[in-house]
């Protein structure tokens, strides 16, 4: 098995559990959304567009500070955290990309036990 098996096993393993959760496959998107609102702390029937893109942008760097791409700077007055870039993602393509992501998502999911 090389390493590219092993990531994608890893990741229908974790589609798997989150079906079971929640009655349904999430995509990479609604993933980052989940993160997101757990890092916030905030549960809420709606959000709005700008909300939800900043909830995956709290996911992101979320999932990356543990590789020392960002560090979480402090929490604003509505409690939401804000970060600061620590250093340059790498530059992939596409594909590459995704799967760097995922492996953070893994990462982030074994970290809490899921």
């Amino acid at each position: 098995m090389n390493i590219q098996d092993d990531l994608q096993s890893r990741w229908w393993q974790l589609e798997a559990k989150l079906v079971e959760r929640f009655g349904k496959k999430p995509d990479m998107e609604t993933i980052l959304f989940m993160i997101g609102i757990q890092e916030l702390g905030d549960i809420r029937e709606k959000f709005s567009k700008e909300q939800k893109q900043d909830l995956m942008h709290i996911a992101v760097c979320t999932v990356l500070t543990p590789s020392g791409y960002y560090e979480m700077e402090g929490v604003d007055a509505d409690g939401w955290p804000h970060f600061r870039q620590l250093k340059e993602l790498p530059k992939y393509n596409l594909k590459d990309q995704e799967d760097f992501l995922k492996d953070h998502v893994l990462m982030y999911f074994q970290q809490r036990g899921f």
